[in-house]
């Protein structure tokens, strides 16, 4: 029986792969995001379903919700969307940029579960199991300076996941924590720096192979994959070259 997903932040990065890999795979796949244009750009390459959504909006994700039951149901909500913005100092940051980051990093995931839960319980029911999974950080695990604001959203959204695996003791619901650390992606850091390329790039500047959104979409995909009574917990990935939240090599990789 082909399963189905709805993986969020289907637009780019992390969860364009995952879309793109889980439709490889032979799942069914609903991409979700705000950008109507480049969903249907990918709907046309890899048949993921479109459907264009601002998961800040509860109207949006009860639409979804809607949407979802009157066309077949749901086995997996992979939730990826979410996002950083500025990196300020703590005492500098700005608040409005704080508020869209738990918005868009934990209340949107709080949403989701709350309009698509009956969904994944019928699913279940049916199939055995269902998938709750989220994407999160290493930032939910390790402050630094100018990451205030993304580490506090991040490791909102941890707890969230972290508290809803308790909840859901008893079902047979599984409920899943990845936590990348650098990825390379086309647009994250550009996003959380206002747009500035020279900025993000130097970022990444020396590090030898950071992660890329396909890294993370296969392990995403692997815990999906695997038999439905083992439940990945939380997976944490990085880069060889970075060995804890402050510790990045930079230059090639050699043996001593």
């Amino acid at each position: 029986m082909t399963r189905r997903a709805v993986v969020t932040g289907a637009s780019s990065g992390i969860g364009e792969a995952t879309a793109r890999l889980l439709r490889s795979r032979g799942w069914e796949v609903v991409g979700v995001a705000r950008r109507a244009d480049r969903l249907a750009a990918l709907e046309t390459e890899t048949g993921v379903v479109a459907h264009a959504a601002d998961l800040t909006d509860a109207a949006d994700v009860a639409g979804l919700s809607t949407w979802l039951r009157e066309t077949g149901g749901l086995d997996a909500l992979v939730h990826v969307a979410g996002g950083a913005r500025g990196s300020d100092r703590v005492e500098d940051g700005d608040p409005e940029d704080w508020r869209w980051m738990f918005e868009a990093n934990v209340l949107s995931g709080q949403r989701l579960v709350a309009s698509l839960l009956p969904l994944l319980r019928s699913a279940a029911d049916a199939g055995g199991h269902a998938d709750l999974l989220f994407v999160t950080s290493t930032a939910a695990q390790t402050a630094y300076p100018g990451g205030g604001g993304y580490n506090a959203a991040k490791a909102g959204e941890a707890m969230l996941v972290h508290a809803l695996r308790q909840e859901l003791n008893g079902e047979p619901l599984r409920v899943i924590e990845i936590a990348p650390g650098m990825v390379r992606t086309e647009e994250f850091s550009l996003n959380r720096l206002s747009g500035d390329q020279d900025a993000a790039d130097k970022l990444y500047e020396g590090v030898e192979a950071p992660l890329l959104a396909d890294d993370v979409a296969d392990v995403i995909a692997y815990a999906l994959d695997a038999p439905g009574h083992v439940n990945l917990d939380l997976v944490t990935l990085r880069p060889v070259a970075q060995s804890a939240q402050h510790l990045l090599a930079r230059g090639p990789l050699t043996t001593r």
